[in-house]
């Protein structure tokens, strides 16, 4: 049977490859194969021959199609290197040809090359190692391999196109590392667009100093692409990752690059540093694939459908949108083969080599921005038709872009005015992205999020954080420009160092800014009013607003807000009732943000940092406590007032998304950072960036009100409880 396939291979092949010897030339006799150098051919001299051989298509037959009528002529005096030998036959002379379909022709050859190469895999399988044709094999499949091999090195990394049956290029369009969501669970996958298809594959583990392969996991035509929406499917539920397990592996990176850069500095070996990357890539792999939460759901004709998971929906409409533009113009042929093909050639058309890592900046490349963006969102202009308008902001950090911040709906308006300003945190950011979205009708059976992902993208744009013009400290007034709508807004930048700077007001009638013993003594009560104004406010209703304490408020209601606590204004409760309850809550922790010292006070600042540290669980409880308890009373009762009222909010999470940690990480800071710019904890003996440092400043003070979140009760002395018990009666 062995020699019937030989035997019809060279049937099949012989005229055909009659036309290839200038082609072939790397493949001489195989005992003169290792006494001889002849040069590789470049694309150009391949793409001479070829243009002379029009007739290359009439005799492309496939592969086997005459391999058992041929089978009779089967010499048993041949072996299989002599078969292999044939393949240098002269090439006939030919006419130029003018066609122009003669340029598609020019990798047919190398593809039947290639069906070679995988026949000669076969064989050698199937060859024992003790036959004579076994080394003849062997050197014919290197041979081959050089050969496909040479034409491979003429191409370049960044190359982007492949030549299809019809002609036309097959090009990279963008790619991307995504999250497959595969039964459940999520799966780290690098998707590629192609002009005609979307190819989702998945790395091969490759053993030390081997290349990179990849694995075809699906792909659909684009020309049988749709989009699933939420109704079109029986959608699996999204597994969600806890903000705790996502914060701890930032704070993991901060602390491993703030290790790189240390050990740079000294005179350690690269081994070391090696080592510390390659941990890094670790975290930011699994930051990549714990963080991605929306949907970007594709199906083929047949209904089979897959769910990749997105970061930012400014990149899921990019996706969108590029896809349906080519599938207006798109025309599909994929063989097995071809497939096999171009997902090996992926390697060198990939645009994105390995994850987004913070680390892939080069030293004198900007780190981005650290610290508060304030953006006022005013107004859009040039909407043809009244829409119901909203506006959402992204920016980047840790390599992802995140949702920081959205607009009221505006409805029933070609000009919207929201006039609303936010305050976003930037970690290591550098561009900012506005998304203009029209607010859909919901359906009953949706949930808040699933209608949100339904709304539609009306405009987008960005823009880049220039650190030189956004540190004068004065509001920039820009416009983005996106579809003919213009959106103006207003940006102003303060870093961490003076943003977060506890400044006491000058004012003492006031209560923003002035000592909380001050206000209490002042009001004759232990839980100054607007502590407790604003808690009863939220908890009428907002215990089911989504994100309550995480969205920001309209800035100019919190203001508003503000000034009429200042001024003692008797109509405040009725103002809060007509404002949003996020501005509500954003009072509530301007308030605490603008202490002239901590609720937790200075003076035991270090003291808290250093109890959650501890590592036996009692000894911890005890010191916390006590801690707690040595606060002065003012401090002590409204940090009891506030303790219920967060947990009060933690427990509709399934509701608010709203969970112990994501409230600690909302209070912590601001509950517990120092006025003190001197007051920092200690972490090391060397040297430690700023914002390595404050990130790990901020997650000592989470895990301190995370501590007291947790506490099923504070264990108070009798004589400290009856103190508090009638404080608290308010």
């Amino acid at each position: 049977m062995r020699k019937w396939v030989l035997s019809g291979i060279l049937a099949a092949e012989e005229m055909y490859l009659s036309h290839l010897e200038a082609l072939l030339i790397p493949m001489k006799p195989l005992r003169a194969a290792a006494t001889t150098s002849q040069p590789m051919l470049t694309i150009q001299q391949i793409e001479t021959i070829f243009f002379k051989v029009p007739e290359l298509h009439e005799i492309h037959k496939d592969f086997y199609d005459s391999l058992l009528p041929r089978a009779q002529d089967w010499s048993l005096q041949q072996c299989v290197g002599d078969l292999f030998q044939k393949l240098n036959l002269k090439v006939k002379s030919t006419k130029d040809s003018d066609s122009p379909s003669s340029k598609a022709l020019l990798y047919k050859p190398v593809d039947r090359v290639t069906r070679s190469t995988l026949v000669l895999h076969d064989l050698l399988k199937h060859t024992p190692s003790s036959h004579p044709d076994y080394p003849l094999l062997q050197d014919a499949l290197r041979i081959s391999q050089n050969f496909l091999s040479s034409i491979n090195e003429e191409i370049t990394p960044r190359r982007q196109s492949m030549t299809v049956k019809k002609g036309e290029n097959r090009q990279l369009l963008r790619d991307r590392f995504m999250v497959e969501l595969v039964e459940g669970s999520r799966k780290l996958r690098h998707v590629f667009l192609f002009t005609d298809l979307l190819l989702c594959t998945k790395l091969k583990k490759q053993a030390a100093g081997k290349g990179q392969q990849y694995d075809c996991k699906w792909y659909i035509p684009l020309a049988d692409l749709t989009f699933q929406t939420i109704e079109d499917c029986e959608s699996t539920p999204i597994p969600l990752v806890q903000d705790e397990e996502i914060d701890a592996i930032k704070i993991k990176i901060s602390q491993i690059k703030n290790e790189i850069q240390r050990e740079k500095r000294t005179t350690k070996g690269p081994k070391v540093i090696e080592r510390l990357k390659k941990k890094l890539s670790e975290q930011e792999s699994l930051l990549l694939l714990m963080s991605p939460n929306i949907a970007f759901r594709v199906a083929n004709r047949n209904g089979k459908g897959f769910t990749l998971l997105i970061p930012s929906d400014y990149e899921r409409a990019e996706w969108r949108e590029m896809i349906c533009e080519q599938q207006k113009k798109c025309d599909f042929s994929l063989t097995s083969l071809e497939l096999q093909m171009l997902t090996n050639s992926c390697v060198k058309l990939q645009t994105v080599h390995t994850i987004p890592m913070t680390m892939n900046k080069e030293d004198d490349e900007s780190p981005g921005l650290y610290g508060f963006l304030n953006v006022i969102v005013h107004s859009a202009s040039g909407l043809q038709q009244s829409l119901n308008l909203y506006c959402s902001l992204e920016v980047d950090s840790f390599g992802y872009f995140v949702n920081k911040a959205k607009t009221r709906v505006y409805r029933d308006s070609t000009e919207p005015n929201w006039n609303e300003e936010f305050e976003i945190e930037l970690e290591g950011s550098q561009t900012l992205r506005l998304l203009c979205y029209e607010k859909c009708s919901n359906k009953p059976k949706q949930s808040k999020e699933d209608r949100e992902l339904t709304d539609k993208i009306m405009a987008k744009g960005q823009i880049k954080l220039d650190p030189q013009t956004l540190q004068n400290k004065d509001w920039q007034r820009t416009a983005f420009t996106m579809n003919g709508v213009e959106v103006k807004l207003s940006m102003k930048y303060a870093s961490r160092e003076f943003s977060l700077k506890r400044t006491p007001s000058r004012k003492q009638s006031g209560v923003f800014g002035v000592k909380i013993n001050v206000v209490t003594k002042r009001e004759r009560s232990k839980v100054p009013l607007i502590v407790r104004q604003c808690v009863e406010e939220i908890e009428q209703r907002g215990l089911e607003e989504v994100g309550i304490y995480r969205v920001s408020g309209v800035a100019t209601d919190i203001q508003a807000l503000k000034s009429a606590f200042d001024f003692n204004n008797k109509d405040v409760s009725v103002m809060m009732r007509g404002m949003d309850v996020n501005a509500v809550a954003g009072t509530l922790k301007l308030y605490f943000r603008e202490l002239p010292e901590p609720l937790f006070t200075d003076e035991l600042y270090l003291n808290f940092a250093g109890g959650i540290a501890l590592s036996d669980s009692v000894a911890k409880e005890s010191c916390m406590v006590n801690l707690l308890l040595s606060l002065p009373e003012p401090n002590l009762v409204t940090f009891l007032f506030l303790l219920e009222h967060l947990k009060r909010v933690a427990e509709n999470e399934s509701i608010n998304k709203m969970s112990l940690y994501n409230l600690a990480t909302v209070f912590g800071p601001t509950l517990l950072r120092p006025s003190d710019k001197d007051s920092k904890i200690s972490y090391s003996s060397q040297p430690i960036s700023m914002n390595d440092s404050w990130s790990l400043e901020v997650m000592a003070q989470v895990q301190v009100l995370l501590y007291f979140l947790q506490l099923e009760s504070i264990p108070l002395p009798d004589s400290k409880r009856q103190s508090l018990l009638f404080s608290t009666e308010v």
